[in-house]
């Protein structure tokens, strides 16, 4: 049966950790996967954490679905749009679902209400590549191809601001914490911070050498990451930016061979230090220590394909959506040195 939620097996096991250094540690069976039914059909492509245990994703199956991600039981499943789901967001401690789509569209979800949107938001030319939901999910800012910024009102769908800025094909959106920016990556190399109240743009920080293909904001709402593309090992770095001292990077992160797609900052959890983690089309996960630059751990996700994209559950728990093999949770261990490993896939 390939019923979504269904458990399949328990029977396959890692055999290896990959350590910092890149050499692999070879222990034996440590863990079983869970195996379970998946939640998509097809590639996912975005993955987002919904407090306490539940998780939405969306996928080139042109749905959104809604699963728990301890048990890998799906709860809901939205669909509305025409063309495969881009990009799937949300607001902590909020019912409300967020999907951005190649239809060039944009829905919200009600969490426990009907199976159609209870709003939509179009007006993009292109592809919707950007979605950033204000912390108390009234507003929301969307970014497209067509070099355009759009915010919303999402109880009206009514489009508050516009703003279009030559060659800025958004790649990423994310809501600094508490504060009215959103930062911004884009395919021009460069992350923007827009400030949504006037939708005007604040500051953009030096370009880098390759496309930006993803930002996230520490929970502080001091730093910010943002990630490269790249190939045969050039490019494909990580970087994290001061937001208060706007001028220039504070650090890079290198050790990924191709495209970085997704990157997250860590809460405080089995390693000590501020932490971050990458994922990339080379099918690893790494975690590195936010401060000096270290990889911390490694984990290959052998037969995955390409990852697409982060979210963090908790302080131990991250999930990574893939294009061959569905959504992987990952688990953060600390014995002798921090282990990463998967614990189940969905």
């Amino acid at each position: 049966s390939r019923a979504m939620g269904k458990l399949q097996s328990k029977t396959s096991f890692h055999t290896s950790k990959y350590r910092a250094n890149g050499s692999v540690d070879e222990t034996g069976p440590v863990r079983a996967i869970q195996r379970h039914g998946p939640a998509h059909t097809e590639a996912v492509t975005s993955v987002a954490a919904l407090k306490p245990d539940l998780c939405v994703s969306g996928g080139r199956d042109k749905s959104v679905a809604v699963c728990s991600w301890r048990s890998g039981a799906a709860l809901q499943r939205f669909i509305g749009h025409e063309r495969e789901v881009t990009k799937v967001a949300s607001a902590l401690d909020s019912n409300r679902v967020f999907s951005a789509s190649r239809d060039k569209t944009v829905m919200m979800w009600e969490l426990h209400g009907t199976s159609g949107p209870s709003q939509r938001f179009p007006g993009h030319d292109l592809v919707v590549t950007g979605l950033a939901v204000s912390p108390d999910a009234s507003q929301l800012c969307t970014g497209s191809r067509d070099n355009t910024v759009c915010k919303w009102d999402t109880e009206t769908g009514e489009c508050l601001g516009r703003a279009t800025i030559s060659r800025n094909l958004v790649t990423h959106l994310c809501w600094v914490p508490g504060e009215p920016y959103v930062i911004q990556a884009s395919e021009d190399k460069t992350i923007r911070i827009w400030d949504s109240r006037e939708l005007q743009v604040a500051h953009t920080f030096p370009a880098k050498r390759h496309i930006q293909t993803c930002c996230d904001v520490s929970p502080d709402g001091r730093y910010c990451l943002s990630s490269s593309s790249g190939s045969a090992g050039e490019g494909g770095e990580a970087t994290l930016w001061d937001l208060r001292q706007t001028r220039n990077r504070v650090r890079e992160y290198k050790g990924h061979f191709q495209t970085t797609t997704s990157c997250v900052f860590l809460p405080r959890g089995p390693a000590l230090a501020p932490s971050i983690a990458t994922s990339s089309y080379d099918s690893r996960v790494k975690v590195w220590d936010r401060d000096t630059g270290a990889c911390l751990a490694t984990l290959c996700l052998e037969g995955s394909g390409p990852l697409a994209s982060l979210a963090v559950c908790d302080s131990s728990t991250l999930l990574c959506a893939s294009l061959n093999s569905g959504i992987h949770v990952l688990r953060l261990s600390d014995h002798a040195d921090l282990v990463l490993e998967e614990v189940a896939v969905f």
